[in-house]
């Protein structure tokens, strides 16, 4: 009897420990004494629901009292509401209470908006009290001369905390301020202008009032640095000229080839003509023969023919061999010179 005793004892000890700690569990009686003593107004059955809710109660009461203590007006709904839509109460808080020793207008509802939208509110406060510096990449544009500069700006930015819900963000001034930079350069007449006064891209690009529909305002755009590049007028002439030349070659190709073709047509033309003098030439003798068997050509006048024709055939031989010595002539006289 003795030892069921005990057991039962250490049981019920057990279940009583088990019993107190699910009791402070979901009744944080030290969470409550805390917000007593920090004159916040948090009731036992607000931190139950708490934990009934599966909201941290420490969260909630911790952020409340960071809050009550900076003057800020809130209560436990208002936390709670924005813990449950998924966001970040403490950041939250920070973020009101920088704003207000700041002087900026931030009001709870703005904050809680900004934070749900994905933005860090927090930092965006700090980026409107420290204004922050944005590094540009290397912009290359071309002046009106055809030489390539090679440009690198450093942006300075404040946080616009009225358009950080559904205001573009870093990466949308970057592009604005190198389509202004490029525009500037662009506008120039030449690279040296640009390299005497480069404070005037600067002035042009903010005159374009860039920061529009941005999370952002631009205090300020200082070129960083300006580098010479290549020579793009030049390189685009000599493509427009190789490319014409290709056009040139192409096109006396093209008429060479016609010359061919023509000179091939006119051999065969020639040929031809042969052919139809050599067809006639062979009619002359059936002519002649014609003419002996009808009387009309006697034996002395076919005598005559031929003696014509062999006078014919050795004057041309003499005039071809006076033609060779003249030519004989003439070059020896040119290898004398």
């Amino acid at each position: 009897m003795d030892i069921s005793n005990s057991v039962l004892v250490l049981v019920a000890a057990f279940g009583g420990l088990i019993i107190l700690f699910v009791f402070l569990y979901f009744v944080p009686v030290n969470l409550w004494i805390t917000a007593i003593f920090s004159n916040v107004k948090v009731g036992l059955l607000e931190l139950v629901g708490m934990r009934i809710r599966k909201v941290p109660p420490g969260v909630i009461v911790n952020s409340l009292i960071t809050a009550t203590k900076a003057g800020l007006n809130l209560t436990t709904n208002d936390l709670e509401t924005h813990f449950l839509a998924g966001g970040n109460v403490p950041n939250v808080i920070r973020a009101l209470i920088s704003a207000d020793k700041a002087n900026i207008s931030l009001s709870f509802k703005q904050a809680t908006a900004i934070d749900l939208a994905g933005r860090d509110v927090f930092e965006a406060v700090q980026i409107s009290v420290n204004p922050k510096v944005i590094n540009t990449p290397n912009v290359a544009a071309v002046a009106a001369d055809g030489i390539q500069l090679i440009a690198k700006a450093r942006v300075t930015v404040r946080a616009n905390i009225a358009q950080l819900v559904g205001g573009a963000g870093e990466e949308t001034i970057l592009a604005r301020v190198g389509e202004g930079i490029v525009t500037s350069i662009g506008s120039a007449k030449n690279h040296k202008s640009v390299l005497e006064n480069p404070d005037k891209i600067s002035k042009l690009v903010l005159e374009r009032g860039l920061d529009s529909g941005t999370a952002f305002e631009i205090l300020s755009i200082d070129i960083a640095d300006i580098d010479v590049g290549s020579n793009i007028g030049a390189k685009l002439q000599i493509d427009q000229a190789t490319a014409d030349l290709k056009v040139a070659e192409a096109r006396a190709e093209e008429r060479r080839a016609m010359a061919v073709a023509l000179e091939q047509e006119m051999k065969a033309k020639n040929v031809e003509m042969k052919a139809k003098v050599t067809e006639a030439e062979s009619e002359v003798p059936k002519a002649i023969a014609e003419a002996f068997r009808s009387g009309n050509l006697g034996i002395m006048d076919y005598y005559k023919m031929e003696n014509v024709k062999s006078d014919t055939s050795m004057r041309d031989s003499i005039a071809k061999s006076d033609e060779n010595k003249s030519s004989d002539r003439s070059r020896g006289n040119d290898k004398n010179k």
